[in-house]
C-alpha cells in the first residue's frame, strides 16, 4: 500500500529537503506521538463528531449530485451516521457483530461505515468487482448479520448465491430499482428500523467500545488461494490517524481528492486522515470521470495508484513527443535527460558537462511548460500527491518531480493498517517508499524479508489461527512477505515478493519485480509478466494499455482491430526496442531472452487480476502454459 511522508525513522528526525534525492539528518530521540485534539477518541466517528461539534456548519465533503457539485456539512455527516446507526440497533444489531458492505466509493458508503461503528458493530468491505462466489465466501465467513449493496446488479449477486448464505438476515439497497423481494429492502427501511431508537442510545452503545475492539474485517484479494480476513481493531486506525496528523502531510485546509476503493485497506486510510483533520473531501463520481471531477474540485492533495499517474504521464507524453519539428525534438531529449538524471542517483552514469548545461536550459524551456500543464489538468491547486498499491516507476516518478509536482510512495499493508513508511514533500526518495511511520518499527530478516511492529498491526486473521501464527511472531513482529532493504538514512526500498523469487536453472536469484517495473514502465506497456523459475533464462508476457495503442497507431496511420495492432511490425519493434533498453540495465543473468505480446490485456473478470489489479501469476502461469513453454523450446532459434 502505500500513503506517503514521515519525519520520524529508527529514532531520529529527517530534516526539510525538497529534492528527491538522500536527506541528511541528525541524531535526535524519537518523542511521543504528538497530543491531538481527537485524543480521547475511542472510534473513527468519534473523529467526525470531533468536527460536527466545532464547526458543524462546516462543508465536510463535496458530493457530485444533478450535475454540480455541492458541499455536505460536518453536522449532515454526523446526523446521518446517526440515524443508519439507531436503524442497526433498531434491527437487533450487536457489539461487534458484521455488517458487509459492497459499493463503489461513494459517501454513503462513509456514512454508513460510521454508523457500524457507532452501533459497536463491525464493518466488512467487498470489491464492487468482485464475482458473486467470492461476495458470498465473505459474507459467509465473516458470519455478517446484513449486507448492504450499492444498487440492483450488486444485490443480484447476493441473490444468485442466496442458497449460502443462511447467516445473512437481509439486504439493504442504496439506490436503483429494489427487486420484489422480502429478503431486500432499500436503505430507508434501514432508517426507518430505528424510528423508536434515541441518539442517546446510540450513544451509550459508542461508549462501550473499546480500541482494541474490532473495526472492519478486510479481505486481502490475494493472488494465490482464499481471501483472508484480516481483523483490525479501532486502535489501529486510530494509530494511523495519530501518526497522519503527527507528520502534517493532510492539513485542516486541504481538498483531498477521493476515487479509490473503499474495500481497500488505502483508501481507508485516506478516509481516517481527512476525519482525523477535517478537511473537505471531494468524492470522485467514478474512475471514468477523474479528470473532469478534479477540474471541478480543484483538490490540493491526492492520492492514487500508479496506474493513475501512468495515464496522466502517457497524454502528456504522447502529446510532447508527437509535436512536429523542434518542439518535439526538444521534449524528447528534456525526458532523457529527465531520466538519466533521476537514474544517477541510484549509481547510474552522471551527466556530462554538456548535458547539465543542456538540462539547465530544458529545465526551464520545456519542463516548466510540462509543469504548468499538468498542475492545470490536475486543478491548478495541487500540493501533493501520494501513491501506494503498487511499486511506482521511477522513470514517472522523476518526470513528475522534475515538472514540480512530486509523486511521494509509501508502503504497507492490508495487515498493517496501510501506512507502515512513508516519503514526505520535504524529505523524499524517489525509488524508496520511506521511513517508518511515528511509533511503526522495521527491520530486515536475514533471509530479506522486511518485519513490520507497531500500533498498526493487525490483531489477527478472522478464524484462522494457524495463518496468524505463521506471520505474527509473540513479540509483535509481521512478516510481509516482502524483500527489502534499508539505506543508512532509515529509508526503505521494496525489492520484490518473497514468494515471486524466481530461482534460475543456473541458480541465480532473480526479483522478477524490478525487470517488470523497467519494462511496464513505457506508456505503450500496460503489464509485464516476467518467468523462468528453474529455466535457462527469462521470458516475458507483455500486455498492451488498449488507448496508448490507439493513440500509437493513430499517429503512424496503422489499422486493425486492438488484437491485430498488438502484432504490428511497429508495434513489435517499439516492445523490442523497449526490452532492449530495460535489458542494458540489466545483469546479463535478469535479461529478458524471449517474449510474447497478448492479444489483450489482463482482466478482473478473467480472474487473472485480483481487485487491485495484482497479477495472479499462477492463474496466468497456467493460462499461458503453452505460450510460456514455446519460449523455452530449444528447436526455435532465440
Amino acid at each position: 500500500m502505500a500513503f506517503r511522508v514521515g519525519i520520524w525513522c529508527h529514532g531520529a528526525r529527517l530534516p526539510p529537503r525538497r529534492t528527491g534525492r538522500p536527506a541528511r539528518r541528525r541524531n535526535e530521540p524519537r518523542g511521543p506521538l504528538a497530543p491531538m485534539t481527537t485524543r480521547d477518541a475511542r472510534t473513527i466517528f468519534d473523529l467526525a463528531l470531533v468536527h460536527a461539534n466545532a464547526k458543524g456548519a462546516a462543508t465536510a465533503a463535496l458530493v457530485k449530485r444533478g450535475g454540480t457539485y455541492v458541499p455536505v456539512s460536518w453536522n449532515t455527516l454526523v446526523d446521518d451516521a446517526y440515524a443508519h446507526a439507531r436503524g442497526l440497533l433498531g434491527l437487533g444489531i450487536a457489539p461487534e457483530e458484521r455488517v458487509a458492505i459492497i459499493s463503489h466509493t461513494r459517501i454513503e458508503w462513509t456514512v454508513l461505515d460510521l454508523a457500524i461503528q457507532a452501533a459497536g458493530a463491525v464493518s466488512v468491505p467487498i470489491y464492487p468487482s468482485n464475482l458473486p462466489e467470492d461476495c458470498a465466501y465473505m459474507a459467509d465467513h465473516s458470519d455478517a448479520k446484513y449486507v448492504i449493496t450499492e444498487d440492483r446488479a450488486q444485490t443480484e449477486k447476493f441473490l444468485s448465491v442466496r442458497d449460502r448464505l443462511p447467516k445473512v438476515e437481509g439486504l439493504f439497497q442504496i439506490e436503483g430499482d429494489v427487486p420484489d423481494d422480502p429478503w431486500v429492502r432499500p436503505i430507508s427501511a434501514l432508517v426507518d428500523a430505528g424510528k423508536d431508537v434515541s441518539r442517546e442510545a446510540v450513544d451509550e452503545r459508542r461508549a462501550g467500545v473499546e480500541r482494541d475492539q474490532m473495526f472492519t474485517i478486510i479481505y486481502t484479494s490475494g493472488t494465490t488461494g482464499v481471501p483472508k480476513g484480516v481483523v483490525l481493531t479501532h486502535g489501529n486506525v486510530l494509530y494511523e490517524a495519530e501518526a497522519v496528523h503527527q507528520i502534517d502531510l493532510a492539513r485542516p485546509d486541504d481538498i483531498q481528492f477521493f476515487f479509490l476503493p473503499l474495500a481497500h485497506v488505502f483508501a481507508r486510510v485516506l478516509q481516517v486522515a481527512w476525519l482525523s483533520q477535517g478537511h473537505v473531501m471531494a468524492y470522485a463520481e467514478s474512475m471514468q470521470t477523474i479528470k473532469d471531477n478534479i477540474q471541478e474540485t480543484r483538490p490540493t492533495i491526492m492520492a492514487g495508484v500508479p496506474r493513475v499517474y501512468e495515464k496522466f504521464y502517457a497524454a502528456v507524453v504522447e502529446q510532447g513527443e508527437s509535436a512536429p519539428g523542434l518542439p518535439g525534438k526538444l521534449f524528447r531529449e528534456a525526458r532523457r535527460l529527465s531520466e538519466k538524471r533521476g537514474n544517477a542517483e541510484w549509481g547510474g552514469p552522471p551527466l556530462t558537462l554538456a548535458e547539465r548545461i543542456e538540462w539547465r536550459i530544458l529545465e526551464r524551456v520545456v519542463f516548466g511548460k510540462v509543469g504548468a500543464k499538468l498542475q492545470a489538468a490536475l486543478g491548478g491547486r495541487m500540493r501533493a500527491m501520494l501513491s501506494g498499491g503498487a511499486p511506482l516507476s521511477r522513470t514517472i516518478a522523476y518526470f513528475f518531480r522534475d515538472a514540480g509536482i512530486p509523486i511521494l510512495e509509501g508502503y504497507g499493508l492490508t495487515e498493517t493498517s496501510a501506512g507502515s513508511c512513508v516519503n514526505r514533500p520535504d524529505a523524499y526518495k524517489i525509488g524508496t517508499v520511506g521511513p517508518p511511520l511515528p511509533g511503526t518499527e522495521v527491520r530486515i530478516a536475514e533471509d530479506g524479508e522486511i518485519l513490520i511492529r507497531g500500533p498498526g498491526v493487525m490483531k489477527c486473521y478472522w478464524k484462522a489461527p494457524e495463518e496468524t501464527a505463521a506471520v505474527l511472531e509473540p513479540d509483535g513482529w509481521f512478516h510481509t512477505g516482502d524483500i527489502g532493504e534499508i539505506d543508512a538514512e532509515g529509508f526503505l526500498r521494496i525489492t520484490d515478493r518473497k514468494k515471486d523469487l524466481i530461482v534460475t536453472a543456473g541458480g541465480k536469484n532473480v526479483a522478477p519485480q524490478k525487470i517488470e517495473n523497467l519494462i511496464a514502465g513505457d506508456p505503450l506497456i500496460a503489464r509485464c509478466i516476467v518467468f523462468g523459475d528453474r529455466r535457462k533464462y527469462l521470458s516475458a508476457l507483455v500486455t498492451l494499455d488498449p488507448e496508448a495503442l490507439a493513440s500509437f497507431a493513430k499517429e503512424r496511420g496503422l489499422s486493425g482491430t486492438l488484437a491485430e495492432l498488438a502484432h504490428h511490425p511497429e508495434v513489435e519493434r517499439h516492445v523490442a526496442d523497449v526490452i532492449a533498453k530495460a535489458n542494458a540495465k540489466l545483469a546479463s543473468f535478469e535479461t529478458i531472452k524471449r517474449w510474447t505480446i497478448l492479444d489483450r490485456d489482463l482482466t478482473i473478470e478473467d480472474g487473472e487480476l485480483t481487485p487491485k489489479l495484482s497479477v495472479k501469476r499462477k492463474v496466468v502461469e497456467e493460462r499461458y502454459k503453452d505460450l510460456i513453454d514455446a519460449m523455452y523450446d530449444e528447436s526455435v532459434p532465440t
